[in-house]
């Protein structure tokens, strides 16, 4: 088997683990299952919603190529001939808005010209900051990191911070996490950094399990289901202005529908909105910035 089927093969079965366990967690939903098929390549799409846990989530997995199109050079910088391009992409939307949104990404890309790389990250999107949870989601995600190389955390972690910032509102998405890109894949590298990916895949449902399982029952207000509103309306303007995934799956003519399932189910904007003084809203407004070092908060 040649490195990219092995490669689209394994995120495969990184997609088929998380649905298992997150079904599981959830207890009352299951995700749905649209393999798809277009002249780009194939995929599967799984979307769970209406949980008792989740309210909408989806676990993508494609396998693409085809030629580099004029769109796609001025959106990446890829120019060379052709490309082949595998990845999982995933993103939660609890039902209860004491829990995060949470958002992982694994690929890998190849070019005609030999050239190949793998990027990705996690990160998590708070409706409210619960300190001891941020602290230890960036601790598993430094633990990752360190089992491959010391100083891929406090590199990708900062990437994470720059890449994850609205940078119309002045505010970073989340308490972000790590963010990898073109991680250049040659013969002495690429096992290594397929390992890493592979790992980070693995950890994503495990960390969210842990997650609904301490939330998910929590009683809650309708004023914090409509905070939860105003933060997903942020959520959806990272996503349709600067998420380069999205712009790479419109760009390659990929499919629209698992392209935009990222999207929340529902969100709000009011004009002017701000939180009250001295709410917890207001609290985690004011850790919404980059540079913090969750480790030692």
């Amino acid at each position: 088997m040649d490195r990219f089927h092995r490669i689209a093969d394994a995120f495969a079965q990184v997609q088929k683990q998380a649905c298992l366990l997150l079904e599981t967690i959830d207890g009352a939903a299951f995700f749905s299952n649209d393999a798809w098929q277009k002249e780009i390549g194939t995929g599967i799409t799984r979307v769970i919603a209406h949980g008792s846990k989740i309210e909408k989530g989806a676990i993508n997995f494609s396998k693409v190529s085809g030629p580099v199109t004029p769109s796609m050079e001025a959106t990446t910088g890829i120019s060379e001939g052709t490309f082949s391009a595998t990845g999982v992409s995933s993103i939660f939307h609890p039902k209860n808005p004491l829990a995060p949104i949470i958002h992982m990404n694994i690929r890998y890309f190849e070019l005609s010209n030999g050239k190949a790389w793998f990027g990705g990250g996690i990160d998590l999107t708070p409706h409210y900051i619960d300190l001891d949870e941020v602290r230890n989601f960036h601790q598993e995600l430094k633990r990752v990191c360190d089992t491959f190389d010391a100083s891929w955390y406090p590199d990708f972690k900062q990437q994470a911070d720059n890449y994850f910032f609205i940078q119309h509102r002045n505010e970073s998405r989340g308490v972000g996490g790590i963010f990898y890109d073109h991680l250049m894949a040659d013969e002495r590298s690429w096992e290594k950094l397929f390992d890493f990916s592979v790992d980070l895949g693995t950890l994503y449902p495990e960390l969210y399990a842990g997650i609904l399982i301490k939330k998910g029952n929590l009683p809650y207000s309708p004023g914090q289901l409509l905070w939860q509103k105003h933060r997903r309306s942020r959520y959806v303007e990272f996503n349709l202005m600067y998420d380069r995934g999205t712009q790479f799956g419109l760009q390659s003519n990929g499919n629209v529908e698992s392209i935009l399932v990222s999207m929340p189910p529902d969100a709000q904007w009011s004009y002017n909105y701000s939180p009250e003084p001295g709410s917890e809203e207001e609290k985690t407004m004011n850790f919404l910035k980059k540079g913090i070092n969750w480790l030692e908060i």
